[in-house]
């Protein structure tokens, strides 16, 4: 347990120090400015972010991802499929009413949508949505034609909304479905689509088990949608206080206090659900539900350890630089973004899992720092776009609907398991650090640029990270196919001439 805890500290501080750094070497070239009580908040703040996402990590793998895969795997084998119908829908009902990032999302538009009507539309419209990730399977229907449907669906409610002249709730709308898929969710639905596939699918449907996170986050974005279109009120959104406080020791300890009981809700009521199915069908016995426990409690502590620290330093951190970002050029904002966004992604905690998933299901197909290269790149590209948006001041729609539309269409020429894994990416990139460092930063900016704007081009950021990793990884499929058809061209060649060779030595 020590060298695998050890193993987890040492990939975090490789996946953290780098935006510590880099907010240190921009304060180097005075590009921003802080304070010493900011720069000690900010380096607390980094050390229990390192922590947190190491015990996270650690936790998830011993305890969330063996759940979800126990729960898929177990039911689909006794051929309970119903049962596992009915699980699956209050597993997703009720993770999703406990995450965090959605409490928050739920609280800023409480002016238009009732909090508790918009966290259980939204509950429920994932585990809807789930039942069509496990129906894909059983019906071995192909998940771009579902997603397809899906996404021409909510497009037509965009132009619904446009033509009521409520185009600038679609930004806000789009990130619903980023925020939903959080730390606590990837995990278990990643591994539960693995244990359900292993059974269902076949071998050679290597894709089968991806999808429950593409669907888990464009439920949600239909849900509030629809939500807008029947809402008769004008969204207002107010700048939260984002100053770091003078006595941030005292900041951090109210932080985790409300995150020991947040974080806890959604802990216990995974354990509860699964502890009454493990009783009733499964039976794995004291000892696997003990190793659980164990996980469950290191996962708990990790959690709880990131969002205080993301909650209590690194929301005015990321505010402060983007207020401060809006006096510089265009061309040195960008180039910050893209930095910026490309380390973000790194200490995503849910990316190490979805990256190990990866690896797991395609035998090594798809290698891990390719994947990573690719998530990173796109979520560098996004973040960029995403301050180019509010700089010059134009719709979300001009850049969604044609990465939306050049996705379905490059799924046409790369091979099913990188599309597959590119809508699941989307889901994973948008986690806890984009919407508390990320989002704030781009509020910061938009603060200054666009003051009367920060609806319509402050939010929308989270929405175009979840599009990038769909852009990247399907070029990086395109990259494949042109790979293996040189490599096919090659050993032709290389065949042809070594049957001239051996014509020769015939004739001589």
């Amino acid at each position: 347990m020590i060298k695998e805890l050890l193993s987890e500290l040492k990939k975090s501080c490789f996946s953290v120090l780098p935006i510590y750094i880099l907010v240190l070497v921009l304060m180097l070239f005075k590009v921003i400015a802080l304070t010493g009580n900011e720069i000690l908040s900010f380096s607390l703040a980094t050390i229990f972010l390192i922590i947190g996402i190491s015990l996270f990590n650690y936790g998830a793998e011993h305890a969330m991802t063996p759940i979800g895969r126990m729960v898929g795997k177990g039911l689909t084998k006794q051929g309970k499929v119903f049962v596992l119908l009915v699980v699956v829908f209050i597993f997703g009902l009720l993770i999703t009413i406990a995450e965090p990032d959605l409490s928050v999302l739920a609280t800023q538009t409480e002016s238009v949508f009732p909090k508790l009507l918009l966290i259980i539309s939204i509950g429920v419209s994932v585990g809807f949505f789930l039942l069509l990730a496990i129906l894909k399977i059983l019906k071995k229907i192909n998940l771009i034609r579902i997603l397809s449907v899906l996404y021409m669906f909510a497009f037509a409610m965009v132009a619904l909304l446009a033509y009521q002249g409520k185009e600038n709730m679609v930004a806000l709308c789009f990130d619903g479905g980023g925020v939903t898929t959080g730390p606590m969710t990837v995990p278990f639905l990643m591994s539960l689509g693995a244990g359900i596939a292993l059974i269902l699918a076949q071998k050679s449907e290597k894709d089968a088990s991806f999808g429950f996170i593409a669907f888990s986050s464009i439920g949600p974005v239909i849900v509030m949608l629809l939500l807008s279109l029947f809402s008769k009120g004008n969204m207002v959104y107010e700048l939260p206080d984002y100053s770091v406080s003078d006595n941030f020791f005292l900041e951090y300890i109210i932080c985790i206090w409300h995150k020991v009981r947040e974080v806890g809700l959604s802990i216990s009521l995974l354990f509860i659900c699964y502890l009454v199915i493990d009783l009733i069908f499964l039976h794995s016995g004291k000892k696997k539900i003990l190793y659980m426990v164990n996980g469950l409690i290191f996962a708990y502590i990790g959690l709880v350890l990131f969002l205080a620290a993301v909650d209590a330093t690194y929301i005015g951190i990321g505010f402060k630089i983007g207020e401060e970002l809006s006096n510089c050029d265009t061309a040195i904002v960008v180039i910050i973004a893209f930095i910026i966004g490309s380390l973000t992604v790194l200490a995503e905690p849910a990316i190490k899992i979805l990256i190990s998933q990866v690896e797991e299901m395609t035998n090594g197909l798809v290698k891990r720092r390719s994947l990573l290269a690719a998530l990173a790149i796109g979520v560098g590209v996004a973040i960029s776009l995403a301050f180019i948006r509010i700089i010059f001041k134009f719709s979300i729609l001009y850049i969604i609907i044609p990465g939306y539309i050049i996705c379905f269409v490059l799924a046409f020429f790369v091979p099913k398991i990188y599309t597959a894994i590119a809508f699941d990416a989307g889901g994973v990139a948008s986690g806890p650090l984009t919407s508390s460092f990320i989002l704030p930063m781009a509020l910061g900016v938009c603060s200054k640029l666009a003051p009367d704007g920060i609806l319509s081009y402050g939010f929308g950021i989270v929405s175009l990270v979840a599009l990038s990793p769909l852009l990247s990884i399907e070029i990086l499929g395109v990259f494949s196919v042109f790979n293996n058809k040189r490599k096919v061209k090659s050993e032709i060649k290389k065949a042809l001439r070594e049957e001239d060779k051996i014509i020769i030595s015939f004739g001589d």
